[in-house]
């Protein structure tokens, strides 16, 4: 997908500071400090009021770090009818890297001190090819990087071969979410059949998460096993493949593993015989060991499994009934549901395995549901501390898959003010471990409450697999065909708070903790935000009163992106 407009940024120039920024007034602490002030009206909070505010912190760049495309007059994303086009959200990416240090309106927090690194599908064409659905960009890996209440910035392309193979030869080269590429004759397609069932064919395109294993090392993920490559978060450099030294074998993995100081948890869905491995890497090794395995109840492939939760002692395996299709896959066009087959006729179930011993402790029918992302779960105890059931709460889409096909970049790209965006919830998960053969899932709180939408959660890692109370995700305004909000969810309260830019289309909120800090939701939430007029900024929100305390304005307006995570500084 590369050679694309590249060869129109390429020609990057690196314009004088005062130009980009404005004055110098005075540098102290290795920060710059203007005297200027700045308008800005936006709606937070679902409020409508202007406000002003005196731009006191500014920091910025040498000329030397900063890499900025020459702008072309702004391209308007709002036609006459006030219809939404081109928004920068679902743009390819204007060049293939930039670093610079920003300019902050308000106050970055001092303990503020690491860097918050955001993964996502960020370059949608290859030459004259405009590829078709969100899933499928190339990989853009985005960075901020915070010190001294300042915000160095920069973002560029994850080098995998099919973004390098993509570049070379001016064409796809490898099959993406639902991209394949284009045969030059039949004996070409059976090659490439072949080459499927190997995985050589599959893209390594790690566009999907990233993630700080135990020992450091910091890995970009995607669905395929081959697609986990190892970055380097301060340069964003790709220093190469993540090679699994374990025979478990297995094409895909579930993009989201379970990751901490001291653990590493995926599982590895069967498509042969349906079922799940759950295996476990221990920090500082490459090597997977398998913990035990789930057999599907029913259908005939294993359900799609992007996340699974754990609690502190078990792993949740969901078995949805939007499951793999091989025929699918097979497939040179995409299908209304690409990789996967709606099988609402073989139900859905949900296992509970101890981590300690492999042992399946409970599996139980539960009503049909679709989600992309798990939440959390945690153990429900009696008065003597006996485990009764697990609670596991996710985004869960009201078991509609309309979901998939509404993120196509046409659909995105087309927004014409109507309400199109499938209606989501919390939804929450209880399963009995007393032999019962039926869970319950229900929502957790109103759905109404952040806009019956739902996605792209975060929360505070210290309450992995324990009783929680927040939850950061992203919402709804209505009408949106998209996401559009930022919402605190409270759990206990049943309440959600919101946070709204008109038009903006604000990226996974990440939750980062205040060292020391004894209550849950203090720290702070950062998001990354696309804006209708073709700009963007990054968002600082309080965790626990959810009001805006920084932005900082990028040189242009950044793609979409999906998950992150967090490095603290050394």
């Amino acid at each position: 997908m590369a050679s694309l407009a590249l060869s129109a940024t390429v020609s990057c120039l690196s314009q004088p500071l005062e130009a980009v920024f404005g004055k110098v007034a005075d540098r102290r602490d290795g920060c710059c400090y203007l005297g200027i002030s700045s308008m800005f009206s936006r709606k937070a909070n679902s409020s409508t009021s202007t406000t002003t505010r005196e731009l006191t912190v500014t920091n910025v760049a040498s000329p030397q770090r900063l890499s900025i495309v020459p702008l072309p007059e702004k391209e308007s994303v709002v036609d006459d009818h006030n219809h939404q086009r081109n928004h920068v959200a679902w743009t390819s990416v204007r060049q293939e890297r930039w670093e610079g240090e920003l300019v902050v309106e308000g106050e970055i927090p001092l303990w503020l001190s690491g860097t918050y690194l955001r993964n996502g599908p960020g370059l949608w064409h290859i030459g004259d090819y405009n590829f078709r659905h969100l899933f499928d960009g190339y990989a853009t890996l985005v960075r901020l990087r915070f010190e001294n209440g300042c915000l160095i910035a920069g973002h560029r392309q994850i080098e995998s071969e099919a973004y390098k193979a993509a570049k070379k030869n001016n064409k796809l080269c490898y099959r993406e979410f639902s991209e394949v590429p284009k045969f030059d004759s039949f004996l070409s397609y059976v090659g490439d059949l072949a080459n499927l069932f190997s995985g050589a064919s599959l893209t390594d395109n790690a566009n999907t998460g990233v993630v700080k294993l135990g020992d450091g090392r910091v890995v970009c993920l995607t669905e395929t096993q081959k697609g986990s490559i190892v970055i380097d978060p301060d340069t964003l450099d790709t220093l190469g493949k993540f090679e699994y030294s374990d025979s478990l074998g297995g094409l895909i993995h579930s993009a989201h593993p379970i990751v901490t100081e001291t653990e590493f948890l995926t599982l590895l869905p069967d498509l042969i015989k349906p079922g799940y491995l759950v295996a476990k890497m221990e920090p500082g090794t490459n090597k997977r060991k398998v913990i035990g395995r789930v057999d599907c109840r029913s259908g005939p492939s294993p359900g799609w499994v992007h996340s699974f939760p754990v609690t502190e002692h078990y792993v949740v395996v969901p078995e949805m009934p939007l499951r793999y299709c091989a025929q699918n896959l097979l497939k040179a066009e995409p299908t209304p549901l690409y990789k996967f087959n709606w099988h609402p006729g073989s139900k859905a179930f949900m296992h509970i395995m101890c981590k300690a011993s492999g042992q399946i402790v409970a599996s139980v029918e539960v009503p049909l549901f679709v989600t992309f992302h798990f939440i959390n779960a945690y153990e429900e105890k009696d008065e003597e501390g006996r485990v009764m059931a697990i609670v596991a709460d996710c985004c869960e889409h009201n078991a509609d898959t309309t979901i998939l096909d509404k993120l196509r970049l046409q659909n995105l790209r087309s927004f014409n003010g109507q309400d199109v965006l499938p209606d989501a919830r919390v939804g929450r998960f209880t399963i009995p471990l007393d032999g019962s053969p039926f869970g319950e899932l229900d929502a957790a709180l109103e759905p109404d409450e952040h806009g019956r939408g739902m996605d792209m959660c975060s929360i505070n890692p210290a309450y992995l697999g324990k009783k929680y109370r927040y939850a950061y995700a992203c919402g709804a305004q209505r009408p949106c065909n998209f996401p559009n909000t930022l919402t605190k969810i409270d759990l206990v309260e049943k309440k959600a708070k919101n946070w709204y830019d008109e038009g903006a289309v604000p990226s996974e909120p990440f939750f980062v903790a205040r060292p020391g800090a004894t209550e849950e939701d203090d720290g702070v939430v950062i998001s990354m935000i696309s804006e209708k007029n073709g700009d963007g900024y990054a968002l600082l929100l309080d965790g626990s009163t959810f009001e805006e305390i920084a932005r900082a304005k990028f040189p242009y307006g950044l793609p979409y992106g999906l998950h992150g995570c967090w490095v603290p500084k050394k």
